[in-house]
């Protein structure tokens, strides 16, 4: 049996490069069609047109995750042109990583606001169509460093690991709207941020992942790709650890 997601229309944060990318271009691969957002909306229509040219249907919009208007307008714009909202992928995510007593005010804000606020303007925004369908997938792309901690990161961990409780506490109140919420999280991935850690990092990083290899934006996207069928329907408030065994054993 494959995955089928014909017929279900989709909101993809952070889908102009990387692991949300992969995923846009799953999600349609399987069927649905996809409503791009990027901050950089050069990038949103590089993955639309991607989407597209594979004989799928897609929407690109630029504008940032956190600002209430412009995630309420794509909202409205993706429900006039396909007149439903299936499935939400809360993906939109940055860093800006130093140690906490170096930290400022706005690295911490920059973060929280992107990482955090923008899944919970997202979600809002889409659930009203869900609760009219009785039906919804969300999908919160977290991270195994909000299980763990990382030096060097308490902003980045602290945003999600309250994507953590954020996804559960959809979870609960949505539930009997056969709504799902769900997290994903990733470990070490093959993407902009895993490419500029320095060799020797990346080495030590190597030998710490049974598998011995970092993963690709496609071992994520597989996983978010099964929690929006119907295969999760009896899954909800999850955290789906995607990392090559790193963080076996914590």
């Amino acid at each position: 049996m494959t995955i089928s997601l014909e017929g279900r229309v989709a909101l993809v944060t952070g889908a102009g490069r990387g692991i949300g990318k992969a995923v846009a271009l799953t999600l349609a691969h399987a069927g649905a069609q996809v409503a791009v957002l990027s901050r950089t909306e050069s990038n949103a229509q590089e993955t639309a047109h991607a989407i597209e040219q594979a004989g799928g249907h897609a929407l690109a919009f630029g504008g940032d995750v956190a600002e209430t208007t412009t995630v309420e307008s794509v909202i409205d714009q993706t429900l006039k042109h396909w007149q439903r909202l299936d499935i939400v992928v809360n993906n939109a995510g940055i860093t800006r990583d130093t140690l906490l007593l170096r930290m400022k005010d706005e690295d911490w804000d920059a973060v929280l606001q992107t990482n955090l606020k923008g899944a919970f303007v997202c979600s809002r925004a889409a659930l009203k169509p869900m609760m009219r369908q009785r039906w919804g997938r969300i999908v919160n792309i977290s991270s195994v460093v909000g299980l763990t901690g990382n030096v060097g990161q308490a902003n980045y961990a602290a945003s999600k690991a309250a994507l953590i409780a954020f996804t559960k506490t959809v979870a609960l109140e949505m539930g009997s709207r056969n709504i799902t919420c769900n997290a994903v999280a990733p470990g070490l991935i093959e993407t902009d941020m895993t490419q500029t850690l320095p060799e020797q990092v990346r080495e030590y990083a190597l030998q710490r992942i049974p598998l011995g290899r970092f993963g690709a934006p496609e071992d994520i996207a597989y996983g978010v790709l099964f929690l929006c069928s119907e295969f999760a329907s009896y899954i909800t408030g999850q955290v789906f650890i995607i990392d090559g065994g790193l963080t076996v054993g914590i």
